[in-house]
């Protein structure tokens, strides 16, 4: 019996025509509801002629070459932006999940080899850098990304720091996606079981060594589709530069439609390039999840022992034990 029919009942002929029938009915329906509602009423105001869509999909357009100049230069903008948030919020976040356990593990400690002023200085140095630590994760995760980056646009250059719109962009972003990174790579590493970090002590590894060695790989792996859904949503927050009037792709868009009249037109194809950007990246993402899991499972396998030496000469002789 397989694992599907256990779960449930597998389905009659009666009950698969009746699912037919039900979902031919359904698709049916959305599409006659799409003509009428969406359709119809598109094509009645004109939203469909190609003085409107010409710009964007008829080369022989005056404006198409202008067009797609400046969306290209939207579209490399935020991959640019996106690229450097996701590494930055990668490395600043795997970094905050370590220390956030290994504060956690130093608040475990009582410090006994150290004098008693010292030890309670230790401890107490350590509950209070975990307290700050929670805190910021608290604040930062419970901000709107578009404040803290209008936040960090304004408030850097009052400081005497002055930057390209850029980077306080990538840094706005990094400042909340790897709050995020960090708090998904750390329950990672609390979730596993305990007989991890036993058995890494076991082998004389210390409280660093185990969480970069043997908790924080497993929890890459254990956490990657929390992982990857975050690095699309990172690509997609680019769109929120708008406040700080760097020039990425929806803002470039708005220009565009402030000279040519077409939002509809002009949101439509925005919204496809952002599809095909974030696909390509959550099948880039799991493609590397699957690299990784056949790896796992096959480094799990037993070696293939060689043939007895016996056997090799046999059958380099060709012939049979006379």
């Amino acid at each position: 019996m397989s694992q599907q029919s256990v779960l449930y009942d597998v389905p009659g002929p009666r009950q698969r025509r009746i699912t037919l029938i039900a979902s031919v009915l359904i698709a049916g329906a959305l599409l006659a509801g799409a003509y009428f509602l969406i359709y119809l009423p598109l094509d009645e105001k004109g939203q469909f002629s190609m003085d409107l869509w010409g710009p964007l999909v008829d080369p022989g357009n005056e404006y198409f070459s202008q067009v797609w100049d400046r969306l290209g230069a939207g579209v490399k903008n935020t991959l640019t932006a996106a690229a450097l948030a996701i590494v930055t919020s990668l490395i600043v976040g795997t970094l905050l999940g370590v220390l956030r356990i290994q504060l956690k593990e130093l608040n475990r400690r009582r410090f006994t080899g150290f004098a008693t002023p010292v030890a309670y200085l230790l401890r107490g140095l350590s509950m209070a850098l975990s307290a700050i630590t929670r805190v910021c994760v608290e604040i930062f995760r419970g901000l709107p990304v578009v404040l803290t980056i209008f936040f960090v646009a304004r408030g850097l250059p009052e400081f005497g720091v002055s930057m390209d719109t850029l980077w306080y962009l990538v840094l706005g972003l990094t400042i909340y996606n790897s709050v995020v990174i960090g708090e998904i790579l750390r329950s990672g590493m609390e979730g596993l079981p305990p007989g991890q970090r036993e058995a890494a002590a076991s082998i004389g590894l210390s409280a660093t060594q185990t969480t970069m060695i043997v908790l924080l790989p497993q929890a890459f792996r254990i956490m990657l589709p929390a992982l990857i859904s975050q690095l699309v949503v990172v690509l997609k927050d680019t769109s929120l530069g708008f406040i700080i009037s760097y020039e990425e792709t929806l803002n470039i868009g708005k220009q565009i439609i402030g000279v040519l009249s077409n939002p509809i037109q002009v949101y439509v194809v925005i919204a496809v390039l952002f599809i095909v950007v974030n696909y390509s990246l959550s099948k880039l993402a799991h493609f590397v999840q699957h690299r990784l899991s056949r790896g796992r499972k096959t480094a799990g396998l037993p070696a293939q022992q060689p043939p007895p030496a016996a056997l090799t000469a046999q059958s380099e002789g060709g012939g049979g034990v006379s």
